[in-house]
């Protein structure tokens, strides 16, 4: 029986499980290859055709490495309303699916996405070394060294002789990084079918896990007026731009309304030549909560500022955009898998907790859904989202033995009625 007891059932463990982690050794230089080679190709969010070379070079990478088949998934376009108030819809790369023994005892879902915060022309496009520990580039850390953790694990897991009693299905999504609008049905569907979560989002700099996390909404408000000359008529004009910072005020005073909830007018664009009275003004803001319900609260709270505007003489506010991913609350089921990896972690000689955040992924979605979950399970490294964003290049094999200790583990212990 495998327990979290004593120093000697760890050394037991570790001389048990020891050959397939030393199988990831010699793995290094082909995850940094490959973790190099997605990186120098852009696949921000909105880039699909990039993002498909992403997926099509791993497609064909997880052919030849996990020998399975690789389905590609068409998702619906992205709505999205432009700085002028008009909507159009932008296409999404594709997504892929691939599973293997859907009947085993356990089944476990894995998910990584394809796409970075880095648009086409952003000037963050290639890797470059720091220094021999450490590698510079977009998304090398969140999360391209973590789809080769990730694969790897399973490789490893797939060469023991337990890899009978875990079947597993992996979602690369295309469309995390702006909240998983396209993807997120295909996590619902994932989730009736497994009962653990296990997702590549990189860990802290200092190696420890993400718990509990935020929830997350992103917003837009369109205020119309009504344009006049500034000089003659003024007086018949409605200004979009005074309506709009009456509204930002008022939002941004909900903040600490609720604890943990921030609010965060992020960008506002109106107006035009200033000898006319403004028609159109434009507001983006993002919402995170701690709790659950507070989306509720929070949408009340909103719907009332509108009414407010709505109510002025020439004045028309309209409202987009939704709560994508509710807070992720760390139930006795997932607390009992973190301290699983924590012990996991203690047999490799790593130090590892877990922690709160205020940033969220599709651990959320996955929690919401009923399904425990660790969602960063990814490279060790920092600076993401930033043109400093880096790896720490020992951690592809450091995290990958962490994953494949995890699941034999997991194949390998007799009671898991904690789930």
């Amino acid at each position: 029986m495998l327990t979290l007891s004593n120093n000697s059932e760890v050394t037991v463990m570790a001389d048990q499980f020891s050959p397939w982690l030393a199988w990831i050794d010699s793995q290094y230089q082909e995850m940094l290859d490959t973790t190099i080679s997605l990186a120098n190709i852009n696949s921000d969010s909105l880039n699909a055709a990039g993002v498909n070379r992403v997926g099509e070079m791993l497609a064909e990478y997880c052919q030849q490495t996990l020998e399975v088949p690789v389905a590609p998934v068409e998702l619906a376009p992205l709505k999205q309303v432009l700085d002028n108030g008009e909507q159009q819809q932008l296409p999404l790369g594709k997504a892929l699916r691939l599973s293997l023994r859907p009947q085993a005892p356990l089944r476990i879902f894995f998910c990584a996405h394809l796409d970075t915060v880095f648009a086409i022309d952003h000037p963050f496009q290639h890797c470059r070394w720091l220094d021999e520990e450490t590698l510079n580039g977009p998304g090398v850390t969140d999360l391209k060294g973590g789809i080769l953790v990730m694969i790897k694990a399973l490789q490893a897991f797939e060469r023991t002789p337990w890899s009978d009693q875990i079947g597993w299905e992996i979602l690369f999504n295309p469309d995390e990084e702006i909240g998983s609008p396209g993807s997120s049905e295909l996590i619902t569907q994932a989730a009736q079918g497994c009962q653990l979560g296990m997702i590549y989002e990189p860990c802290f700099p200092d190696g420890n896990f993400a718990g509990a996390r935020k929830g997350s909404g992103n917003f837009t408000v369109v205020v119309h007026g009504r344009a006049a000359h500034a000089g003659r008529e003024h007086h018949l004009g409605r200004n979009a731009i005074r309506a709009m910072s009456d509204f930002v005020g008022a939002l941004d005073d909900l903040n600490g309304r609720r604890p943990g909830l921030t609010v965060n007018p992020g960008f506002i664009q109106g107006g035009g030549a200033v000898n006319s009275v403004p028609d159109l003004c434009l507001c983006r803001f993002n919402v995170r909560l701690k709790q659950t319900g507070d989306d509720q609260w929070f949408q009340q709270q909103l719907d009332r500022l509108l009414a407010d505007l709505n109510q002025r003489d020439g004045i028309q506010a309209e409202l987009h955009g939704r709560f994508s991913r509710q807070p992720k609350i760390i139930s006795s089921s997932n607390q009992r898998l973190l301290e699983l990896a924590i012990d996991c972690g203690k047999q490799l000689g790593m130090k590892l907790d877990y922690l709160p955040t205020g940033g969220c992924c599709d651990g959320n979605n996955l929690s919401d859904l009923g399904v425990p979950n660790i969602d960063t399970l990814g490279v060790q490294g920092g600076a993401i989202h930033s043109s400093e964003e880096f790896l720490k290049v020992s951690s592809l094999t450091e995290r990958a033995k962490l994953s494949a200790l995890l699941l034999m583990r997991l194949a390998n212990e007799p009671d898991l009625k904690w789930l």
